[in-house]
């Protein structure tokens, strides 16, 4: 016993779509069986039947109507799964045999368009990556935009992780025969899915492949890193969408090196896009910053965050165009309010390539386009340099617009296989059958009055169905009334009887065939007009292009004019200073007039680190951020929360902010600090910003305090680095070293102590703090009274036998030995190496030699050499 023919030809089919859960249409329904059946079922809640397909045991069996099919894909493309659309390939009417049938296309998280699945402000990137040894070649593509970026590196390290925080890709696609640790890691870091993809298709010698498909393919500029990764992309995308994705049509390549680098810990802990909890984009820089008007102006600042920019013109340019635009009130507001008006061209451009947009979406271009010549009007006579060129590059398109506004109806059904799409005038046929399905219609209207004059019933009525076509309806208590040899009964209901007549069966098939004859010919006209639009997809692109760069510009106006932003001054001379900074987010989420603003002055040079000390709580990682947020701000061009500010060109920010660890790795929490820590202190230049935050306490004190006390040393006295850097710490007890190692400046939280409670002033002082505040601060927590009042006691005891104040003597007295030995040699850039336990003994040697043994009882003198041995046995 043998498969049937129908389950045979589904069988040839799931053999090309091996990993996909095959979606197969059978009439009006998609049909899943076997294992496909088991996992849609459960996975979409719906109910498992079963097929008999020839063999002994039924087939597993679920469905969806094919109408309502998007939402059900949409759910199993959520959950990282991929479906194929196995699809009637002829007219089932005409159909020999057994419907052809095959897969007309293959849906995945990272090549899905349809408008449920996708964020309006967030792009839906795949990402392709090529590794060939320690070389790495990405290349990154949004089919629903036409988006297409690459770039290559030769070297180790973590730049793919951060490229992927970066773009954050749904879909992550490598060769087949990759099978490396590097890859596990980033499936458990990252919620994508990957795809194991043939390697033949990742062709280093794929040249003529791109250049075949991309206008702007240059053998000089793409590598073969690249070749490799963006064919074996193009290869996919092409496979799984089935057309030719005629808007991907340009290669953006960049370097890495091009913008601001950002690891994905500090784009984690910055919370840049999202926040770090609750992954939401409210309390993010992006929550702020973001007052777009277009969808397209939301994705475009999105990855200008994640981005900055390091050139110094580039960022001036757009600083000058916010200008403008908060000292141009009116500009500022026109544009906004005709951005308002502008939809998503971007993905309307996508749909028109992937030949899937609607009448209703070509209407939305339309109207689009309908604003260009308005904000071209609006951004003449603009000063700025950015925006002059703007005005100058945006195409009007105006030729496309006139195509739009002469063919198709400004009302148009949604469907384009249901007629009502073509407007009067365009097409002579068009208007021939319409007005023949008008006039039949009219006929229908007058044939129901003199029917029912004729017969005497009022209630008689001309209907119509797609099944039994037009028929006259007469209710059965009327049937007395029926005229006989006139009517022919054509079907019986439970309270009715449906008639037809030779005059209306002769001109149901004058509407009927002009009907089905119109909505073809509108439909075949439609194509032939997305066709035609279809060939201005680079010019759509590029006005796309500024009209989303605009909005963002426009995005940063708004935001400084609602909060009191100022305009940074853009230098390279390693400095920056800011006064009366705020953090932008902090801000936002207090009421009006409470975020106490700090001042901030950094350098490479006399104050290149800043030691911030103040117990938890107090605002030391809020300031730190602070200052981060507002350089990256003023690279990507926005105004900042300040009074003033002066930033020098960062090339890179790292932080190291707040506890966590990877168990499912094996690291705790202090295994994770340090790898951060090392991370930062390898990959730092002189031009970096450093963000470190309680170096050292996930271990026992001493040895906390040894590492963050060369850490600190690292940082001011390595002649490679030297990089402003801003390093918060509880160990008060390192404020000792400002003077004894160059370039590092003592800074505390202000604290006001009213007996036993304290009060945060938030406010940033010159100094180090004298104490930790730990216990108090506990008791601002809640921790119990008995709790805290017993940890005093001890505090205290520990106190009495000086635990605490040896580092503190230990410092003191390095500092007096390393300026002496600096005085005698005279050598400004010596590296310090201050051994620990060397300036114990030479505190202990120090005490010996200072007892006064002559004015001493003979117990005095016996407690003293106690004391002297026991502290001996500890070296």
């Amino acid at each position: 016993m043998g498969l049937t023919p129908m389950m045979q030809q589904y069988i040839n089919v799931k053999e090309k779509c091996k990993d996909c859960i095959l979606f197969f249409r059978l009439g009006d329904f998609y049909e899943m069986f076997f294992e496909d059946a088991k996992i849609a079922s459960r996975e979409l809640e719906l109910v498992l039947t079963g097929k008999d397909c020839g063999l002994s045991e039924r087939a597993p069996m679920c469905g969806v109507p094919f109408h309502s099919a998007n939402m059900y894909i949409t759910k199993l493309i959520s959950k990282g799964y991929k479906v194929a659309i196995g699809e009637q390939l002829e007219n089932p009417a005409s159909a020999k045999g057994i419907v052809k049938r095959g897969i007309v296309k293959i849906v995945t998280p990272g090549t899905y368009t349809d408008s449920s699945f996708l964020e309006d402000t967030k792009n839906n990137y795949i990402m392709s990556i090529f590794i060939d040894k320690s070389k790495f070649g990405i290349s990154i593509a949004d089919v629903s935009t036409g988006e297409f970026n690459c770039t290559s590196w030769d070297m180790e390290g973590d730049l793919i992780i951060n490229e992927i925080s970066k773009y954050s890709p749904k879909e992550i696609l490598v060769q087949e025969s990759l099978n490396v640790e590097l890859l596990e890691s980033i499936r458990e870091r990252f919620n994508c899915s990957f795809t194991k993809f043939k390697d033949e298709f990742f062709n280093k010698d794929a040249y003529e492949n791109l250049k075949q498909k991309f206008s702007n393919f240059d053998e000089k500029k793409f590598n073969d890193l690249i070749v490799a990764s963006s064919n074996g992309l193009l290869r996919y995308l092409m496979d799984t969408q089935k057309v030719s994705l005629a808007h991907i049509d340009n290669m953006n390549y960049y370097n890495v090196v091009d913008y601001m680098s950002i690891d994905a810990n500090s784009r984690r802990n910055l919370e840049l896009t999202e926040t770090l909890r609750e992954k939401s984009k409210k309390g993010s820089l992006l929550w702020v910053l973001d007052k777009t008007s277009t969808a397209m102006g939301g994705r475009q600042l999105r990855r200008w965050i994640e981005e900055p920019l390091i050139d110094e013109k580039a960022i001036n340019q757009r600083l000058d165009s916010v200008q403008e635009f908060t000292e141009n009130l009116s500009l500022h507001e026109d544009l906004k309010n005709a951005l308002k008006q502008v939809y998503d061209i971007e993905r309307l451009i996508g749909k028109i390539s992937t030949l899937s947009v609607n009448a209703k979406e070509m209407i939305f271009l339309k109207n689009s386009i309908e604003k260009l010549p308005a904000i071209k009007d609006i951004l003449k006579g603009c000063k700025s340099s950015l925006l002059k060129g703007m005005q100058e590059n945006l195409d009007d398109l105006k030729d496309i617009y006139n195509i739009l506004d002469k063919s198709v109806l400004d009302s148009p059904s949604i469907s384009i296989k249901e007629g009502n799409i073509i407007k009067d005038g365009y097409n002579t046929e068009v208007d021939e059958l319409r007005q023949a399905k008008t006039h039949g219609k009219e006929w229908i209207a007058k044939l129901e009055s003199s029917e029912r004059e004729e017969t005497g019933i009022k209630s008689l009525k001309v209907g119509y169905n797609k099944v039994f076509g037009y028929y006259i309806e007469i209710t059965k208590s009327n049937l007395n009334l029926v005229p006989e040899g006139k009517y022919i009964r054509k079907q019986t209901l439970a309270n009715c009887e449906r008639y037809i007549t030779e005059e209306l069966k002769q001109m149901e098939e004058k509407i009927l065939g002009a009907e089905e004859k119109l909505i073809n010919i509108e439909y075949e006209l439609f194509v032939e007009i997305r066709d035609k639009i279809s060939t201005h997809i680079d010019r759509m692109k590029k006005s796309a292009k500024l009209l989303s760069e605009l909005d963002c510009l426009c995005s940063f106006a708004s935001v400084a004019l609602e909060n009191n932003y100022c305009k940074p001054q853009i230098s390279t001379d390693g400095a920056i200073k800011i006064e009366e900074g705020r953090h932008p987010v902090v801000e936002n989420m207090l009421s009006a007039g409470t975020f106490v603003a700090n001042d901030t002055k950094i350098n490479t040079t006399d104050e290149q680190l800043m030691l911030i000390t103040g117990p938890n709580m107090a605002g030391k990682s809020t300031y730190m951020r602070q200052v981060a947020l507002i350089v990256i701000m003023s690279q990507i061009g926005s105004f900042v929360p300040a009074k003033n500010a002066v930033i020098s060109v960062c090339d890179r920010i790292f932080t190291r902010i707040g506890a966590s660890d990877d168990l499912a790795a094996g690291k705790s929490t202090f295994m994770v600090e340090m790898w951060e820590v090392s991370n930062i202190l390898k990959n730092a230049t002189t031009k970096s910003l450093i963000i470190l935050d309680e170096v050292g306490r996930g271990t026992s004190t001493y040895d906390g305090l040894s590492i963050a006390w060369s850490v600190v040393e690292y940082l001011c006295t390595n002649k490679n680095l030297k990089c402003k850097t801003l390093f918060a710490t509880h160990y008060h007890e390192l404020t000792a070293l400002e003077g004894v190692i160059s370039g590092l400046k003592n800074y505390s939280i202000a604290v006001k102590q009213i007996q036993d409670n304290i009060v945060f002033l938030r406010k940033i002082v010159s100094g180090g703090a004298d104490q930790s505040y730990g216990i108090e601060v506990a008791k601002l927590a809640g921790l119990p009274e008995k709790v805290t009042k017993r940890a005093k006691e001890i505090l205290e005891e520990l106190e009495k036998d000086n635990d605490k104040e040896v580092a503190v003597d230990s410092i003191n007295s390095a500092s007096s030995k390393v300026n002496n030995k600096n005085k005698k040699k005279k050598r400004d850039n010596e590296i310090l190496q201050l051994g620990f336990d060397d300036l114990r003994k030479e505190e202990f040697l120090k005490d010996i030699s200072n007892i006064d043994i002559m004015n001493m009882t003979p117990m005095d003198c016996m407690n003293t050499l106690y004391k002297i041995i026991k502290d001996a046995k500890n070296f």
